[in-house]
């Protein structure tokens, strides 16, 4: 069976990461691992601590079947680099058995700038969640597309084919909702529906998350 991780910051945690989980889910036809960063390194601090984006995203799937909370890298500590989580998962798993890491195609075009980001298809498949007009069929940085040819594939079975190495395209629907959006909503002190889970925008209420002028704690 693939074990899938969908590492991200999730700040928070919304309604199109849901969406990406789920076709994760019913392509490849395996459990979606979701995995907040608990210090990601590629951005500027997170609005809401490791342990409040964790709660979020239990609170987010609490009931969906197929898509579980991992804490692997809250409980590692330290820089949240996707080499590291996947060399630890990989000892643990054995070498033969097939291991994924899904992101977003904004986040692929990037993958350069990741931390010895080459090792990761040694360790890993990667799992692209793609949207309309993501740029994957335009111009990739030329680094990064003399590494990814051969390695591409739109069957799933292709992954469980091999350990690591392969980088599948998962079209899923479009959905608009981005964390950017949801905090800045937040700050205006306007509605969340539909962007996130009702649980959700409760708990960012409850903890007073991403107000332009944050209550002090009683």
């Amino acid at each position: 069976m693939l074990h899938l991780v969908y590492g991200g910051t999730f700040d928070p945690v919304h309604c199109g990461h849901l969406a990406i989980a789920r076709a994760a889910r019913d392509a490849l036809r395996c459990t979606v691992r979701l995995m907040p960063a608990a210090d990601p390194p590629h951005r500027a601090p997170p609005g809401a601590d490791a342990t409040q984006r964790a709660a979020m995203i239990a609170l987010a799937i609490d009931g969906e079947p197929g898509l579980l909370l991992d804490r692997e890298e809250l409980l590692r500590g330290g820089r949240s680099y996707t080499v590291d989580t996947l060399a630890g998962l990989r000892a643990r798993l054995g070498d033969a058995h097939p291991l994924a890491w899904l992101v977003g195609a904004d986040s692929l075009l990037g993958l350069t700038g990741w931390h010895r980001w080459r090792a990761l298809f040694d360790l890993a498949h990667l799992v692209v969640a793609e949207r309309p007009g993501s740029g994957l069929d335009g111009a990739l940085p030329p680094e990064l597309a003399d590494c990814l040819a051969g390695r591409w594939t739109d069957d799933p079975a292709a992954l469980s084919a091999v350990p690591a190495g392969r980088v599948l395209r998962l079209r899923q629907p479009l959905h608009a909702a981005s964390a950017t959006q949801v905090r800045a909503r937040v700050a205006a002190g306007a509605p969340l529906d539909g962007l996130v889970p009702a649980a959700v925008a409760a708990f960012i209420e409850e903890k007073a998350l991403y107000r332009a002028h944050p209550v002090a704690p009683l």
